[in-house]
């Protein structure tokens, strides 16, 4: 008879999990050293919204080459930097050696990325 894969309570091979008490900045105090360098190699999507706006699907299939969709933003505000669409920060659209790039203007502070992101 095959031993069960997930024995009850009391049974040789049970053992409960130990995790260390959390600390306000989110580490551990058990379970050795955390390090930012497991995770310095990890992609993340960067992504610059200029604006939003909502539309019919009757209206998505007129639109042609050159239409032009009204957004929620006035021309000249500054856009959203989202990183796997989390706003991080907002920023202004630079030209740089005839490259678009974007000049970080407000950075989001760790505490309210955290709370957009639930």
């Amino acid at each position: 008879m095959n031993a069960p894969v997930n024995p009850a309570p009391g049974q040789p091979g049970y053992s409960r999990a130990q995790f260390g008490d959390l600390q306000p900045d989110g580490a551990a105090t058990a379970g050795g050293d955390m390090s930012l360098d497991l995770i310095l190699d990890v992609g993340v999507n960067i992504a610059l919204e200029v604006g939003r706006t909502r539309i019919t699907v009757r209206e998505l299939l007129q639109l042609t080459q050159g239409s032009i969709l009204e957004l929620d933003r006035l021309a000249g505000e500054p856009l959203d930097v989202l990183v796997n669409g989390v706003r991080v920060a907002r920023g202004e659209v630079v030209v740089v050696n005839d490259k678009f790039g974007i000049r970080l203007i407000e950075v989001v502070s760790p505490s309210e990325r955290l709370e957009r992101a639930k």
